[in-house]
């Protein structure tokens, strides 16, 4: 089944497939899931509304069609979904996937590294917010130690898995970590990217004044560790990536405020229930699962998401600063939904 490849508004094509499998996660970090709005009553959705396997590996297969190469498991914490290297197996036999990746906090990958890299699983993006006890205990809003992650980081190393490690910087939070952090995962060989602080959702209590810009960490770190600037690998790859001079390791600065990159964005998103959205920051999404479990063939299912991408315009982040300064809110998705 191959379809024309469809291109945005913006002459942007689809390229890139973020799949949340669950919208559960085990930590409560304040800026994604705070735990006086995701509390032990909060409704999580029930079974039956999420996306089975084999309707995610449906899914999977009609984006593909459509120019899709890479897909990114995301949650919630994905690795709550029960026996996860079955989907990643699943949809590994899906010709024309290139890349498969999952972005987790690390915590359970003791358990699932090995079975997710035996699935077909090639690579895993770690959230670590802090190498300090207290303030990471602090921020995941559970007491998680930071050596269940940097066990789980080892655990996906001897896998055979590819890691990168993001780091969400907040000033006056953790920005005194910028600096261990850079260091720890240059001596482990690492790529470490620092994400500037996001409004995602409607629950953080998401400040301007509480972003850290990249271009200050790009220069706190080459003071001590010197950096050259190394070329995009892709069209859309939305880090700016470095590395530490005389060495092949790499760090990266994604300046989701202060650069938006959302002129060569090539992503869509489909959340646990199976709404798709066209950016992070959408406040609605289009309902994928009701036509998944209808009599729509694939070709209907393949025209319906190719219509949705042909009308895309967003541009959240370039807006986004415009809407701050005159106060103006937007109701969004809450990234738990939709895994980042």
């Amino acid at each position: 089944m191959e379809h024309q490849k469809p291109k945005d508004q913006l002459n942007r094509p689809l390229r890139d497939l973020r799949l949340s499998v669950t919208d559960k996660c085990n930590f409560r970090c304040q800026y994604c899931m705070p735990a006086e709005i995701f509390g032990p009553d909060y409704p999580f959705l029930p079974q039956n509304q999420l996306l089975s396997f084999e309707e995610l590996t449906r899914l999977s297969k009609v984006f593909v069609s459509l120019g899709v190469e890479k897909i990114r498991i995301t949650g919630g914490e994905p690795l709550m979904r029960r026996e996860l290297p079955n989907l990643i197996h699943m949809i590994n036999q899906i010709p024309g996937v290139k890349d498969i990746a999952m972005t987790t906090n690390g915590s359970l990958l003791t358990k699932y590294a090995h079975g997710l890299a035996q699935a077909g699983l090639n690579r895993v993006t770690i959230s670590l917010d802090s190498l300090d006890e207290d303030r990471f205990a602090d921020m995941n809003g559970r007491g998680y130690a930071v050596q269940t992650v940097l066990d789980g980081i080892e655990a996906a190393e001897q896998a055979g898995l590819g890691i990168k490690i993001n780091m969400v910087v907040q000033k006056g939070k953790n920005d005194q970590d910028i600096l261990p952090m850079a260091k720890y995962f240059k001596d482990k060989g690492h790529t470490l990217r620092f994400i500037e602080y996001m409004d995602v959702g409607n629950t953080n209590g998401w400040k301007l004044d509480h972003v850290y810009p990249s271009r200050d960490i790009v220069q706190i770190i080459d003071q001590q560790y010197p950096l050259e600037a190394v070329e995009p690998h892709y069209y859309g790859e939305v880090a700016n990536r470095y590395r530490y001079k005389g060495t092949n390791t790499e760090i990266g600065f994604i300046s989701s405020v202060t650069e938006a990159f959302c002129s060569t964005c090539t992503r869509a998103r489909v959340s646990a229930e199976g709404k798709m959205y066209t950016c992070l920051f959408a406040s609605s999404g289009y309902d994928l699962r009701s036509r998944l479990r209808s009599q729509d063939s694939d070709q209907m299912i393949a025209t319906y998401i190719r219509d949705i991408w042909g009308q895309r315009h967003d541009q959240y982040s370039v807006d986004r600063v415009k809407q701050t300064r005159t106060n103006k809110k937007t109701k969004k998705v809450e990234m738990s939904h939709i895994g980042g």
